[in-house]
């Protein structure tokens, strides 16, 4: 049976009362009493009466806190049923408590299974309040710092930052990812990228910010692997080629300054081919090796020395001496190098001996920038081969032919883009995985009657001299958008094209504008067009060229880094660009299958650069073995010579019709 309400268990209690009251009270008057009425008993009664009053009030206000209380166990333990359990007030608030209790005890267990969960991950999760200070964290965070979690709670989450990371480290609600070093226990600093975001939820129990991070040591040195491959040689572990010269930009720079001199010898293998047909490559790559070796112990002060191609090498010299006496030590250093290259070299057995031909030029007489020190010291190096070999040349200036050859070179250049000469050729860029053509890349062709197809290495460099390359580049992109309007009529889905951006492109004050124009022109949407610019372009001038970039970007175009690895910037530096593509250097997919090096290389590209959610382009692709690898390697896309070469739109549309038929003639390598 249900108890009674609060309100009528108190009438029942007060009416009790006042009749017990009311009925000794007639006793007395009417003489039925055990005596007559006099005042103590008139006092009693009252008492009585009054006693009774506040016992009432008493159980009515008792029972009106159990009832609160049952309530408020109820709302507590969540629960919207009545409580059962028991026949009074108590058993009914007793059980209410044991509601709370299991709900503290689910919530604990909640609370502890995410703990477990945050435990799990790899990376640190650092929660704070909002001044800062450490509320909770995870293992990983505390096995990343080196210390307890306990030692952590309630310090300051910028006690751990390295001291050089201070100023850039801020709890912010950007989202997005940043990058800085902690220092842990020992003192030593640990590379993290990390995330901050706001903790916003209303039902959270920390207000703060919420601190995601992770070590990219590995990444670190990984990124300074890369670097160090990019600047030096595989083989003879000296400078390569752009490192060379970036090194003698150096010396330029300071000579400059200074009025010193700067004295280049380029240095050549006689007849290496042979050695390589007749003992192998190995054998080859052996002399090479010791050549290196023999070059490096072999300078004198303030010099230099590298790798420039095969069995290329060059010294460059500071010279600093009265310029009269430059001459004199070069013929002295010239012979000595001959004498110490030419030592024999005993391999598998074998006495090798190599003659050494030597170019020399020195900057300011024969050059005034590297570019044309090289080209100065080439000459001399062709008059020294072209004798008996084995011996060394000065360059002058009847060597000067190649010279005037390019000035001649640079106004035809000029004349045939006026008269609408240049060709554009299409290079198709295939998906590795279903081996479907997803786009090309635009390539700008040069034919001369008298000479034939000039190579853009060649061209490229001369219109990068003047205002040219500025006008042919504008050129490239009305050209190509009026071929992919043409192709988007004819047949839907024609992929991405390519088109390379220089430097003054780029320099343009309304490229944005000019863009913007060629596309409107030509009906072309933004997101078939992709914009290539070189690593050493992109890192230039980051400052002009962001800016530029982003508003590329937002307009819908892709942006993807063209030769990736010959320049000097790191793939951490590039997040700071809108960049969706990279495209490996061929020098690097070249040397995939020939050495470890490059092969880690190119491994290392492709890893860290889809952790940065970029795509993979490999360039020069001109074996099957190479594609399979690079399908190993996990690469994205490929382009190169395997596929064909570099056709004009008509023969690159019928190729995307017989592909659309699923004909194509390298199908068989995707099978």
């Amino acid at each position: 049976m249900r108890p009674l309400t609060l309100l009528m268990r108190y009438l029942i209690t007060a009416l009790i009362t006042l009749i017990g009251v009311a009925a000794g009270a007639a006793a007395v008057w009417q003489g039925r009493g055990p005596a007559e009425p006099d005042f103590v008993t008139l006092s009693i009664l009252v008492a009585i009466a009054v006693a009774s009053a506040i016992a009432a009030l008493l159980t009515y206000r008792q029972a009106l806190v159990v009832k609160m209380l049952m309530e408020t166990g109820r709302v507590l333990a969540e629960e919207d049923t009545d409580l059962a359990g028991g026949d009074d007030d108590l058993s009914r608030l007793t059980e209410s408590l044991h509601g709370i209790g299991r709900k503290l005890h689910d919530r604990k267990i909640s609370r502890d299974e995410l703990d477990r969960v945050l435990d799990t991950l790899n990376d640190a999760v650092i929660l704070t309040d909002n001044d800062g200070l450490i509320e909770h964290m995870n293992q990983t965070a505390a096995d990343l710092l080196g210390r307890a979690p306990e030692a952590l709670k309630g310090t300051r989450v910028r006690d751990y930052i390295a001291p050089r990371c201070l100023d850039h480290f801020v709890l912010s609600n950007e989202r997005r990812t940043f990058e800085a070093a902690v220092v842990d226990d020992q003192g030593e600093e640990i590379p993290v990228s990390y995330s901050c975001s706001r903790i916003d939820a209303e039902d959270f129990t920390i207000n703060g910010f919420v601190i995601a991070a992770r070590n990219i040591s590995e990444r670190k040195i990984t990124e300074q692997r890369i670097r160090y491959l990019a600047k030096i040689d595989a083989l003879t572990k000296i400078p390569n080629r752009m490192q060379f010269q970036h090194l003698m930009q150096q010396l330029i720079a300071r000579a400059q300054k200074s009025g010193k001199q700067v004295a280049l010898l380029y240095c050549d293998v006689d007849r290496f081919k042979d050695i390589n047909d007749t003992f192998g490559h190995a054998a080859g790559d052996t002399c090479l090796e010791l050549l290196a070796s023999r070059l490096t112990k072999a300078l004198p002060d303030h010099a230099i020395s590298g790798r420039l191609a095969g069995d290329e090498f060059a010294v460059a010299v500071e010279w600093d001496r009265p310029a009269t006496e430059l001459n004199a030590f070069l013929q002295s250093f010239a012979r000595k190098l001959r004498k110490d290259l030419a030592k024999p070299v005993i391999v598998q057995g074998h006495e090798i001996h190599m003659g050494i031909s030597i170019g020399i030029a020195s900057f300011p007489r024969d050059a005034d920038n590297v570019i044309d020190l090289v080209r100065s010291a080439d000459a001399a190096l062709y008059h020294a081969k072209r004798g008996t070999r084995n011996r060394f040349e000065f360059y002058d200036a009847q060597m000067n032919a190649a010279s005037v050859e390019r000035l001649m070179l640079k106004s035809k250049l000029r004349r045939s883009y006026e008269l609408d000469e240049l060709l554009i050729h299409y290079q198709p860029k295939i998906d590795v995985r279903s081996g479907a053509i997803v786009g090309s890349e635009a390539l700008v062709r040069w034919e001369l009657t008298d000479r034939g197809m000039v190579l853009p290495s060649e061209f490229i460099p001369l219109a990068e001299e003047t205002s040219l390359i500025v006008q042919i580049g504008e050129w490239v992109l009305n050209q190509v958008c009026k071929d992919l309007n043409d192709w988007q009529h004819r047949m839907p889905g024609t992929g991405k094209v390519s088109v390379n951006l220089s430097l003054k492109q780029l320099a343009q004050r309304d490229f944005t504008k000019r863009i913007t124009r060629i596309l409107k022109e030509h009906r072309v949407q933004p997101q078939a067009l992709e914009l290539e610019i070189t690593e050493t372009t992109l890192m230039r001038d980051p400052s002009h060229t962001i800016p530029i970039l982003r508003q590329l970007d937002d307009m819908g175009l892709s942006l993807s880094i063209d030769d990736f690895g010959t320049g000097y910037s790191s793939l951490s530096a590039l997040q700071k660009f809108p960049i969706s593509t990279l495209k490996i250097d061929q020098s690097f997919i070249r040397d995939i299958l020939i050495n470890k090096d490059g092969t880690t290389i190119v491994s290392a590209i492709i890893d860290l650069a889809h952790s940065m959610n970029m795509q993979v382009v490999a360039e020069g692709v001109e074996s099957e073995l190479q594609l399979n690898y690079l399908k190993v390697l996990n690469c994205d896309f490929v382009q190169g010579l395997l596929f064909g070469e570099p056709m004009t739109a008509a023969e690159y549309f019928q190729l995307l019709l017989t592909e659309s038929r699923g004909s194509t003639s390298y199908k068989a390598l995707f099978a």
